[in-house]
């Protein structure tokens, strides 16, 4: 069928004769080739005489014009870096500010934070700024989509965690945040807790 179509001249006429109705198609005889009808397309009022010039038509194999996307990207996120906005103790400065801390000093509050908190690593990031500040407590999801925290120690580093907190990872948004004074034991360090 190809082989059949492609051996047959085909042939676009354009004519501003009146004889002919604008916009239709039809099937007209040649004198040289009387058994192949040629089509001849009409369109009404061309007023420039000179044809265009035939373009080649594009390619469907032409290189995508957009760049690929790194394979970073692909991979899927990645935990957000810290934000350091207090200077780092050292781990023998931790121990002698938790030594000199008496019981009466160290203060314990439990956050609730709310909005889009779950799958933003907000646990994990929780865990590394608590640390960083020497904070005692625990971080878990709860399955109302919130996180909760506890976080104990010294008064001003529970205060910038508070802050912290209000802001979130990078990919967090933050729609509300509930503090509330704790006498809950915090344990020795800062650990990621099962959802509850």
């Amino acid at each position: 069928m190809a082989s059949a179509i492609s051996g047959r001249p085909l042939r676009f006429l354009t004519s501003r004769s009146p004889k002919h109705p604008p916009h239709k198609w039809n099937q007209i005889n040649n004198s040289a080739n009387a058994s192949v009808p040629a089509l001849r397309f009409v369109v009404p009022n061309l007023h420039n005489p000179h044809p265009l010039p035939l373009r080649p038509p594009l390619s469907l194999c032409l290189p995508p014009l957009l760049p690929r996307p790194p394979l970073s990207s692909l991979l899927g996120p990645c935990p957000p870096p810290l934000r350091h906005s207090l200077p780092l103790m050292t781990t023998s400065q931790a121990a002698a500010s938790d030594s000199s801390q008496s019981s009466s000093s160290a203060k314990t509050v439990r956050l609730v934070i709310k909005g889009r908190v779950q799958g933003v690593f907000y646990r994990d990031w929780t865990v590394g700024n608590a640390t960083e500040l020497g904070l005692k407590g625990w971080v878990r999801n709860r399955r109302d989509g919130s996180v909760e925290t506890l976080l104990s120690g010294n008064p001003d580093a529970v205060k910038e965690m508070e802050q912290r907190c209000r802001r979130g990872p990078p990919s967090a948004v933050v729609t509300g945040l509930g503090v509330f004074p704790s006498t809950e034991d915090p344990g020795t360090g800062f650990e990621r807790k099962q959802t509850v």
